[in-house]
């Protein structure tokens, strides 16, 4: 009988290093099979809809055809899911306003469909959409993510709180720390009102840190609350702590339930010295402040740091969402997409498809 190894066997030299590459390798391979199957999804996607496009227009096909086809092709492949009228008509929307099957310079292929109609019929133009296929192919988004950061306009808060990093970083980590930080942030998932005091706000962004850090943004890591410093024998706490693994340093985030004043800057600037000499490391960046007040005026902002040492960016945040009253109205539903073939039957609300 031969004898069968067992957990208190030893391995032999170097079995652990070749297991571990054997498991990257086979990681590898299903993920590239996985990403091979999703581009050819999109693909046959992407030429049954330009099929129907071409057809109602060459044939002069009405509304029904895409019904029928629908029945044809699920009596046919019972075992695919994908084939619903509502799907086609995602197709041929897809078809028609990708005609080059790319969203801008990002191959549409290499996002998973239902990201491709959340692309096509939550957003407007051309250049949103691709700037947001290139966020969800970059970080990996989920559906459910791209949706939230579209939702939350992150296109248009990108980048605009108000810095002096040009001036106290290199290019191009200026840069990067630039795009890292928005204005304004949104606080909303924390059910507070506008006049919430600054120790419930931050006591709930701890409560709900996974939201605190999708609205921040890739790369940040938390470190700890109210992080004690000591400077000269007396005691200093900084609100919140966090490292960003991309920018390679530490972010301070000081709150103001109040709006921006000069003196925030003063004070934020002296935290940003005491961890500059007591916790960065020395193949850390210098470390970085963001200021969140309730609000702020941008040209008192920019004269404040103007004369800071330390790199520090002041944004306002919203505990109470602030919408345009017209965003809605301005996006595509779905029965504007389906005008030409209005007279379908109404379809199920399930989604069927995957990628």
């Amino acid at each position: 009988m031969t004898d069968r190894p067992t957990s208190l066997t030893p391995s032999p030299e170097g079995y652990a290093d070749w297991l571990a590459e054997l498991k990257t390798r086979i990681h590898s391979a299903q993920q590239r099979a996985a990403l091979a199957v999703n581009r050819e999804l999109v693909l046959l996607y992407w030429h049954i809809g330009r099929d129907i496009l071409d057809r109602q227009s060459r044939e002069g096909w009405g509304a029904k055809v895409v019904d029928r086809l629908s029945r044809d092709l699920r009596e046919a492949f019972p075992q695919m899911k994908g084939f619903s009228s509502r799907n086609l008509k995602y197709m041929r929307y897809f078809a028609e306003h990708c005609p080059s099957q790319r969203f801008g310079q990002q191959p549409a292929a290499q996002l998973p469909w239902f990201h491709i109609v959340t692309l096509l019929t939550q957003l407007q133009t051309p250049e949103e959409r691709e700037w947001y296929a290139a966020q969800a192919i970059q970080r990996g988004w989920s559906r459910t993510t791209l949706e939230v950061q579209i939702k939350n306009r992150l296109l248009a808060r990108q980048g605009q709180a108000v810095t002096n990093f040009g001036e106290r970083l290199p290019s191009p980590h200026s840069d990067l720390a630039q795009d890292t930080l928005k204005d304004p942030y949104l606080f909303d998932f924390l059910g507070l009102g506008d006049e919430a005091h600054e120790r419930d706000i931050e006591s709930g962004l701890i409560r709900h840190i996974t939201h605190f850090l999708l609205e921040l943004g890739t790369g940040f890591a938390f470190v700890g609350r109210q992080h004690r410093l000591e400077v000269a024998g007396d005691e200093f706490f900084i609100d919140l702590l966090f490292y960003h693994t991309r920018l390679k340093c530490y972010v301070v985030v000081e709150l103001k339930a109040v709006a921006f004043k000069p003196e925030h800057a003063g004070q934020l600037n002296f935290y940003l010295t005491a961890v500059d000499r007591q916790i960065k490391g020395p193949d850390d960046n210098p470390t970085i402040g963001l200021l969140l007040c309730k609000t702020q005026n941008r040209m008192i902002a920019e004269y404040a740091l103007s004369g800071i040492e330390k790199p520090i960016g002041v944004a306002e945040y919203e505990l109470l969402r602030q919408l345009p009253d017209n965003l809605a109205s301005k996006l595509p539903t779905i029965e504007e997409l389906e005008q030409e073939l209005i007279n379908l039957p109404d379809e199920t609300n399930q989604q069927d498809g995957s990628a």
